[in-house]
């Protein structure tokens, strides 16, 4: 919201013109660990995003990208973590990740490969 004016800033996927721009970049990569596959077969994907994609971001990117409609997404901030490391240093730290949980419907699928 503007102080010195009418005009609104929603930061949104909407006020970006380009559909390669931030829609493109709101899925870096799928998450692919154990409990992510585990949860494919509930119709619930996990995918790796930036700091600065929001709910609805991620939403029109895997409608965009996938052609399926989300039922909800969730969003979930990991915080930095120290790590042990086999130098001399002894630990280091492993950088905060952001992830994304898309509900899909009941026949909905998403192929990764």
């Amino acid at each position: 919201m503007a102080i010195f004016g009418n005009k609104k800033n929603t930061g949104s996927v909407q006020d970006v013109k380009d559909e390669r721009g931030k829609l493109s970049t709101a899925l870096l990569a799928p998450w692919l660990s154990e409990k992510a596959l585990i949860q494919t077969e509930k119709s619930v994907y996990t995918f790796h995003i930036p700091k600065e994609a929001t709910k609805r971001d991620v939403e029109l990117a895997v409608k965009k990208i996938y052609n399926v409609t989300p039922v909800k997404v969730n969003v979930v901030n990991l915080p930095a973590k120290k790590v042990t490391l086999r130098t001399r240093r002894g630990y280091g730290m492993r950088s905060a990740r952001r992830k994304a949980y898309v509900y899909l419907k009941k026949g909905d699928t998403i192929q990764f490969a």
